[in-house]
């Protein structure tokens, strides 16, 4: 529902749990490709995903997962967490403090243009049809590098961040960033867990329930997501955003 990929709930709990700090990491980059899969087929097929912003964007967070990734196993997570968690607040009040403009829609540059971000998909909230351009991909991409490092390096999928890049840096509706978002952290998680699986850190036996928990998730989520308008979609995506810097923060200070 807001384009995480549930490893900021997943990662913690199994750690919560007794489970290294590396190995839940392991776990849940590899739950997130379930995630991804049970939620953005349903996107698609309701028009919500953009596709060809997803496509391009994730070339970028799939380098970022491999990097991160590798980094993961050689550092502590400590600072990580510390980092992660201060750039997330960061975020939440760089997007509490923009507001839409309603006026003219803004020209699109031409890189953006030449790929074709733009779309429209029927609002069910409001009863209409969304039309919407993107701006700056020249921007967006190596910040989804960034994004993709994120991920691999804490098996969180960094939806977080891949929406608030959508939304501030290219600017399109909540419910488009939410939904391309969703589809592109599955092949993000799908290039850092790669790396996980060779290093011998995936318990098998932990991910096999642990799936299934997430995929009824991801189904029921979908359905409240397409009920819902684009400012309650954004307000609840402020709540998790809140949530999960705190906790980052706090578990950095604690020694993660």
């Amino acid at each position: 529902m807001s384009g995480l990929g549930g490893g900021v709930v997943l990662t913690p709990a199994l750690t919560w749990l007794g489970v290294d700090i590396k190995h839940a990491i392991a776990v849940s980059i590899l739950c997130i490709i379930a995630t991804s899969s049970g939620s953005a087929s349903v996107y698609v097929r309701r028009h919500l995903v953009n596709l060809k912003a997803g496509m391009f964007l994730e070339m970028f967070t799939i380098l970022g997962a491999l990097t991160g990734a590798t980094l993961t196993l050689l550092i502590s997570p400590r600072f990580l967490y510390l980092a992660f968690g201060s750039v997330l607040l960061g975020s939440w009040v760089a997007l509490v403090r923009t507001k839409r403009q309603n006026g003219q829609p803004t020209p699109q540059d031409r890189f953006s243009d030449w790929l074709e971000l733009e779309g429209s998909y029927p609002d069910q909230a409001q009863g209409e049809t969304i039309h919407y351009q993107g701006h700056r991909a020249y921007l967006g991409a190596p910040a989804m590098f960034g994004a993709g490092m994120i991920a691999g390096l804490l098996g969180i999928g960094a939806g977080a961040v891949k929406v608030l890049i959508q939304d501030l840096i290219m600017g399109f509706p909540p419910k488009v960033s939410t939904t391309t978002s969703n589809f592109m952290i599955g092949v993000t998680a799908l290039a850092g867990a790669s790396v996980y699986l060779a290093a011998g850190l995936i318990n098998v036996g932990l991910a096999a329930p642990v799936i299934l928990g997430v995929i009824l998730g991801a189904w029921l989520g979908t359905r409240l997501l397409v009920r819902l308008t684009n400012q309650a979609v954004r307000r609840f995506f402020l709540l998790i955003l809140l949530i999960l810097a705190a906790e980052m923060v706090i578990r950095g200070l604690r020694g993660a």
